[in-house]
């Protein structure tokens, strides 16, 4: 679900790096509050290559294609780091393989990083409380939420040109076709996290 380069105007684009730098600062300013960010690299990292690589395979679903957006997975593993390591995934995507454009890094950071950021909110709240349930909502939450922004900056950003009834009727089926995606995501990082808790638990999130 990226957007690819001249589908919104270039002030959208625009909005969309300001946006994404402010998150990035605010991000990396609550990481440097952590008692040992450092302790934390390694996950980081493993998790980022995660990301960069399981978000590159697109899987048909007629008429359209997904692909695994992680959002949730992030969220809940990395909290505020989720928000660098999905701008270093995206970027290398843009430049490495021309998945999603570089005139929205912007935009398509604030559409995975967002619902990563309302995953780990979600796990923070009540995470100890109800692991299963929590996790499941986080993973499917997030894609549910990055499927709104998307069609969202979609919709505001339709060149006047375009037939809007005709790309809503696009933009609905594409929407439709992420919702079992939304369910595989919650049942990802809901088994992930059933499985760490029984062979590595230090690997598991601060909740």
């Amino acid at each position: 679900m990226h957007l690819p380069d001249g589908i919104v105007p270039v002030e959208m684009a625009l909005a969309g790096y300001g946006a994404s730098a402010a998150l990035a600062a605010l991000a990396l300013a609550r990481v440097k509050a952590l008692p040992d960010p450092q302790a934390e690299i390694p996950r980081v990292a493993m998790l980022t290559t995660v990301f960069f690589a399981a978000s590159l395979v697109a899987v048909p679903v007629p008429p359209v294609s997904v692909h695994l957006m992680l959002g949730g997975l992030m969220g809940v593993m990395l909290g505020w780091f989720s928000v660098p390591a999905i701008l270093v995934g995206l970027f290398l995507q843009a430049v490495l393989f021309g998945h999603g454009g570089i005139t929205t890094l912007g935009l398509n950071g604030m559409i995975f990083c967002l619902p990563a950021l309302m995953a780990f909110g979600l796990w923070q709240l009540a995470g100890r409380r109800w692991p299963d349930l929590v996790a499941l909502a986080a993973g499917s939450g997030a894609v549910l939420m990055a499927l709104a922004i998307f069609a969202a900056i979609v919709l505001v950003g339709l060149p006047v040109v375009v037939d809007a009834g005709a790309e809503r009727v696009a933009l609905s089926i594409f929407l439709i076709a992420h919702l079992p995606l939304a369910m595989a995501e919650g049942v990802i990082v809901m088994t992930l996290l059933r499985v760490l808790r029984r062979v590595e638990p230090r690997l598991l999130p601060h909740g």
